[in-house]
């Protein structure tokens, strides 16, 4: 089944210098232990939201705006797109990914016909 894991992300949370020199290397070995096991489709990290255009349709007229639609605290930072066995296997890969320890990551099912 295949599994989108957002990978979200408070901007102002504080690592410290040790933490934030410890993530790229811990998420490019997340990266290769899961394209090793296959279950890692395709991953990408994204631009930060000042970068973000939001677009909407509403009365006929195309509404577009700086910055993501919703107003939250925790940002969406990349994606992943996993192929796994069951939700179980999908919770285990997002739980070894290092942003899980000061982040979040959600995983949703792809809605299959």
């Amino acid at each position: 089944m295949k599994y989108m894991m957002l990978v979200c992300v408070d901007p102002d949370i504080e690592l410290s210098a040790e933490e934030r020199a410890q993530v790229g290397p811990a998420s490019e070995s997340w990266v290769e232990e899961m394209d090793r096991r296959g279950v890692r489709v395709e991953g990408h990290q994204l631009r930060p939201v000042s970068d973000a255009t939001t677009v909407r349709m509403r009365n006929g007229e195309v509404l577009i705006a700086d910055g993501p639609f919703a107003e939250t605290k925790e940002q969406i930072a990349g994606y992943d797109v996993l192929e796994c066995a069951d939700l179980d296997e999908a919770i285990e890969v997002a739980s070894k990914h290092p942003v899980a320890r000061f982040g979040t990551l959600e995983v949703r099912p792809f809605w299959t016909e």
